[in-house]
């Protein structure tokens, strides 16, 4: 993906409320090199955010006139309005070694057996991966085939199949579990312990007291 951004000459917090109010998005870029600062259109960017990718693969910048690849870092978000106030970026070069999260893609689900036999329920316990590749072989995704599972089976992350030289960031962990199966009644059991009744706690006599100290 391309994006443009622009060279940010005055720092500082008034500065910066400056630029949200002309429509524009403080930002910097570090890494390989000194750290940059930059504004960015904010239509344009909101609109990137939307999209998965901008997120979990290399982007395209262009700097005054140049191109540079860098990876998404951090955004900051307004608390409570759709406002992007300020987002961070890597430079990488092909040698550039980086730990990044990766969305998964689930395919072939409604024809597991265990969907499509038992009619159970497949649970998607995580939705991203972190992974350590170089940045050139960074993937944009990765994609969890769900076609093979069966009643009381769950996935694990060392039964997908990651690209060459990708590798998981488990960080003590040891093989999460992915997906697991579940029946339609373990499923319902959740909401319907969750809308027991809370025991009443019994009234207190504190005014009828205060009525009796008064008399």
């Amino acid at each position: 993906m391309k994006f443009v951004a622009f060279p940010r000459e005055l720092q500082g917090t008034g500065a910066s409320r400056r630029l949200r109010n002309a429509g524009k998005v403080p930002g910097i870029v570090y890494g390989g090199g000194t750290p940059v600062t930059i504004e960015l259109d904010h239509n344009a960017l909101f609109h990137a955010l939307k999209k998965e990718a901008f997120y979990s693969s290399l982007l395209d910048m262009e700097l005054d006139g140049k191109s540079q690849q860098v990876l998404l870092r951090d955004v900051q978000m307004h608390p409570f309005k759709p406002l992007v106030l300020h987002v961070d970026f890597q430079r990488v070069d092909a040698r550039t070694r980086v730990t990044k999260k990766v969305p998964l893609h689930f395919v072939n689900e409604e024809n597991s057996p265990a969907v499509k036999l038992d009619k159970c329920l497949v649970s998607h316990v995580i939705t991203d991966l972190e992974v350590e590749c170089l940045a050139a072989q960074l993937p944009e995704y990765l994609t969890v085939d769900l076609g093979e599972l069966t009643k009381g089976q769950s996935l694990h992350v060392a039964d997908i199949k990651l690209p060459a030289n990708v590798k998981p960031v488990l960080r003590g962990k040891k093989n999460p579990v992915i997906a697991t199966v579940v029946t339609q009644a373990e499923e319902e059991a959740v909401p319907e312990a969750a809308a027991a009744p809370v025991a009443k706690a019994a009234p207190t006599k504190g005014k009828k007291n205060e009525k009796q100290n008064k008399k």
